[in-house]
């Protein structure tokens, strides 16, 4: 091997490695990003565990907090799973991600359902329409909503669920469309 093959193999080398640090430090990113999603929505679990604690022993289903009468009723879940649940709100009550969000919900009125906004975006369309698609636009229209795109893929597969929209395949992609 010559002085200058091993030059530029070790110069490969240096790319690739520097290369596969950039995408490390990328992904390392992503996932910290999806971390913080994940406690904020465990944090948001946990409040709502703990309010259907709360309510629990209530007999008339009339006298619970905004609750749509046809909304299902949620199963109550085993004691250890309870006792499980109430140490992880005890700790994420003192994060700073449900206190925030514990504020912002007592202090601005109720906002519309996720579900609701998507479905209404895509009753706008006849042909279907990607998840990031209807994401930007709900994101321009409704500023002060932030879903992810992995929450906005969820939501639509709930609505799909419950057979209020239909998914169509394409190749690798996933459209969706409003049931008429």
């Amino acid at each position: 091997m010559t002085s200058q093959s091993a030059a530029t193999l070790r110069s490969r080398y240096v790319e690739q490695a520097a290369s596969d640090l950039e995408e490390n430090r990328r992904r390392q990113q992503e996932l910290t990003e999806r971390i913080t999603v994940l406690k904020q929505e465990e944090a948001l679990l946990a409040d709502i565990l703990n309010l259907a604690e709360r309510y629990e022993g209530f007999a008339d289903a009339s006298r619970l907090p905004e609750q749509l009468q046809d909304e299902p009723v949620v199963a109550k879940p085993k004691k250890a799973a309870t006792t499980a649940a109430a140490r992880r709100s005890a700790t994420a009550a003192n994060t700073p991600a449900s206190t925030s969000a514990k504020a912002g919900a007592k202090g601005k009125s109720r906002q519309p359902l996720l579900g609701d906004l998507l479905a209404d975006l895509l009753g706008k369309y006849e042909e279907p329409r990607l998840a990031k698609e209807l994401r930007d636009e709900l994101m321009q229209k409704f500023p002060d909503r932030k879903p992810t795109p992995q929450v906005v893929r969820n939501t639509l597969e709930s609505l799909v669920a419950k057979g209020r929209i239909r998914r169509h395949k394409q190749q690798r992609s996933v459209m969706y469309t409003v049931i008429k």
